[in-house]
């Protein structure tokens, strides 16, 4: 676990701990210390705490211009015992939208497990973006039919055209613009 890094090519365009207007403004990461894990299982450093016990996020690009923010996420969503999507919510989402973000790209590849409870806070985040959307790209096919389950569909963008697996050769902007028009035709 703790060789999973969070995606860091884009770093070049974005850094989100120098940025005023990021949730994770002045952070500090220690390379040397391992002091985060899930399950007990140490995860890299540069994954950010967002007082959950089981799921980490990194942002890896925001344009407060265009609205949007890309923000890749790891280990265990699991709101029936740790209400993950509270966490998630109040400590990133709440946040950026402040800033003005209203569309939001979820990153999941190194989403392991998925496990619902109530969608209070989804439908909170839904009612929030207004004319804005949330895309979730590359999560795991059982993760997916759990969202089906607990009817998120409803609030999140996710499967079909969105398994985008070469997000990494794209550069932030032009990844942004291909999701953008994807969710275009779905809410067309």
């Amino acid at each position: 676990m703790q060789e999973i890094e969070p995606y860091y090519n884009w770093e070049k365009h974005y850094v989100a701990s120098r940025d005023r207007k990021s949730p994770f403004y002045g952070r500090t990461y220690n390379l040397d210390y391992y002091e985060n894990a899930i399950y007990g299982y140490y995860i890299h450093p540069l994954w950010d705490h967002i007082g959950s016990e089981t799921l980490y996020v990194k942002i890896l690009y925001a344009d407060y211009n265009k609205h949007f923010v890309i923000i890749e996420l790891f280990g265990e969503w699991n709101d029936t015992l740790h209400n993950d999507i509270m966490y998630f919510k109040r400590q990133v989402v709440d946040p950026l939208i402040e800033e003005g973000i209203n569309q939001f790209i979820l990153l999941g590849e190194n989403v392991m497990n998925f496990h619902g409870a109530e969608d209070d806070y989804y439908a909170e985040w839904f009612d929030d973006v207004e004319d804005g959307w949330i895309a979730t790209v590359n999560f795991r096919d059982h993760v997916e039919e759990e969202w089906k389950r607990f009817r998120l569909d409803y609030y999140l963008n996710f499967g079909g055209t969105l398994q985008l697996d070469n997000w990494r050769t794209l550069q932030p902007d032009i990844f942004y613009e291909i999701v953008k028009k994807l969710i275009t035709r779905r809410l067309s």
